[in-house]
């Protein structure tokens, strides 16, 4: 007798707040034999939207992902929802940009190692060769693009080539310091993560530990958020901060930032990747 097989699917939605969703979706997924096994739901006031994720598994295996996604688009066009249905057991493909600081980068690498992050890592960008040493011990691709005002058109082009041949899902900037354009971004929407200190736009520019440090900050911080064509000024998926006093000089806050910064961006990919975070305009809903 052979052993009986697991399947793991992951719904998320999103439509016009009405009654009736719950009931319709644990319909779809009862009349189906399909398990849940976890569930969140948000009601928006303000916008009126619905947001849903569940998860549930199956034991037959005549309920494949297709078959899923067949027989739901009637239950989805109905309330007209925004929803996908994903396999949760397939990990998500991201490439990792990265400049001179790399603290991010040796963090994903560190937990995606242990699988702590149920992501494959694909391959390491850069506009420096700093890390190219890192990418080989890991057994990565490493991808020089340098970045002038004469190359970066070549240069995005070459990136979204990587991005297409590497079946990759997700961008993430692990303090990658060039600025990518409008028209990039825009190809990829709610697929690139980027991280930086939440001192923004209270300190911009060059060195803001250490201009925070000249303003006596109490409190610092880090942000992951969504990369769109407006600068940093993407959706945020989460937010990481710290209490200071005087005693910190800049180093040490420095110090601080870097653990933040790795901390806030190891969870927001880990709930991209478990398809925890639902965009609501300019906002996300986070089901954690």
């Amino acid at each position: 007798m052979g052993l009986t097989t697991t399947s793991r699917y992951v719904l998320t939605l999103s439509c016009p707040d009405r009654v009736g969703i719950v009931h319709a979706v644990s319909g779809f997924l009862a009349s189906r034999g399909c398990n849940i096994v976890d569930s969140h739901q948000f009601g928006d006031d303000g916008t009126g939207t619905f947001f849903m994720r569940v998860a549930f598994e199956t034991d037959d295996e005549t309920i494949t992902l297709d078959r899923l996604v067949h027989g739901f688009a009637p239950v989805g066009g109905t309330a007209e929802m925004d929803w996908e249905i994903h396999d949760a057991t397939r990990r998500c493909r991201i490439l990792v940009m990265v400049s001179k600081f790399g603290h991010c980068l040796n963090d994903l690498l560190y937990r995606t190692h242990i699988g702590a992050l149920p992501v494959d890592i694909v391959g390491i960008v850069s506009n420096h060769r700093d890390f190219e040493d890192v990418a080989t011990a890991a057994g990565l691709p490493f991808h020089h693009i340098p970045v002038t005002a004469a190359t970066k058109v070549d240069g995005e082009d070459r990136l979204a080539e990587l991005i297409r041949s590497g079946n990759v899902e997700l961008l993430v900037l692990a303090r990658y310091m060039q600025v990518l354009s409008n028209t990039f971004c825009d190809t990829l929407p709610g697929r690139i993560i980027n991280i930086h200190h939440s001192f923004l736009p209270g300190f911009k520019g060059a060195k803001p530990y250490h201009q925070a440090h000249e303003r006596g900050v109490k409190l610092i911080g880090a942000t992951a958020h969504y990369v769109t064509s407006d600068l940093d000024e993407g959706p945020i998926i989460e937010q990481e901060v710290e209490r200071v006093d005087h005693s910190l000089d800049a180093a040490e806050l420095v110090a601080v930032g870097r653990d933040l910064e790795c901390q806030a961006l190891s969870r927001a990919i880990r709930w991209h990747a478990e398809h925890r975070i639902l965009l609501n305009g300019n906002r996300t809903v986070v089901f954690r």
